[in-house]
């Protein structure tokens, strides 16, 4: 559902603000040519954040139709981060990709986005132009929590059915029972991903949430020949320095064909 609200971008061209769904998905999208872009955030980030909104200008500047959005219980979205899983967050993201875009996109994934775009990029494989991952974070629940966690993290989980992890970024933040076990039903790293589009996958070296060879690991993991790891020397896990964001625009340019700078 569209809200009917209706911001100008700084270039001029027209952005629209809506919601979407029974629980609301919140979203902002610029109408323009195809290949449209569509970027999907990480876990407890929104749709506010600086690569997000770098997009936003880059593809303003060039006429890209962009979409981003909040998944539920993030950001401006309806309903509780806790009550969130892998696969919730995976259908919201299909929602908005089936409802709100049209012919091929190129799925830009940070984190947590990148497992999402990938599961897109399984379920819609005739839609999908390219992905780009930022610090990509397939099967994060299982491998870079589940499997790190102390024993007394882990009982008090199973205990409680949920754990508050402190966070270098802000508050603290739920990590859930169901959040562990849904993980376990979107596993992508287990097998061959059989995916023929163009990968790019963007990874800091110092990134201390998702190691850069989880990068080089997808990378193997994927069947389609056309995939480019780029490891950046000193690079954090959110890459969101000038240089990182114009590393993603050249990136983005790339698959485009179009001058990304």
């Amino acid at each position: 559902m569209d809200d009917g609200n209706h911001a100008c971008h700084a270039n001029g061209m027209q952005e629209r603000l809506g919601t979407l769904g029974n629980t609301p998905l919140a979203y902002r999208m610029l109408d323009g040519r195809g290949p449209g872009v569509v970027f999907l955030g990480g876990f407890h980030s929104d749709m506010a954040g600086s690569k997000a909104a770098y997009l936003a200008d880059w593809c303003a500047a060039r006429g890209r139709a962009y979409l981003r959005f909040d998944y539920s219980g993030h950001g401006s979205s309806g309903g509780r981060f806790e009550d969130g899983t892998i696969g919730q967050w995976a259908a919201d993201a299909e929602a908005a990709l089936t409802t709100l875009t049209e012919g091929p996109q190129i799925l830009i994934g940070s984190s947590m986005g990148g497992w999402i775009s990938l599961l897109l990029a399984l379920r819609h494989p005739g839609r999908i132009a390219g992905l780009i991952g930022i610090a990509a974070a397939p099967d994060f629940t299982e491998d870079l929590m589940w499997a790190r966690f102390p024993e007394t993290v882990r009982e008090e989980i199973q205990r409680d059915g949920i754990w508050r992890r402190p966070s270098a970024y802000g508050e603290a933040y739920p990590i859930t029972l169901a959040l562990i076990e849904d993980g376990r039903r979107h596993l992508v790293l287990r097998t061959p991903i059989a995916l023929d589009a163009p990968v790019r996958l963007l990874h800091g070296q110092a990134d201390a949430d998702v190691p850069w060879q989880h990068s080089l690991r997808i990378a193997e993991c994927l069947t389609g020949q056309d995939v480019v790891v780029t490891l950046v020397k000193g690079g954090d896990h959110r890459l969101s320095t000038p240089e990182n964001l114009a590393l993603l625009g050249r990136t983005l340019g790339t698959l485009l064909g179009e001058d990304g700078t």
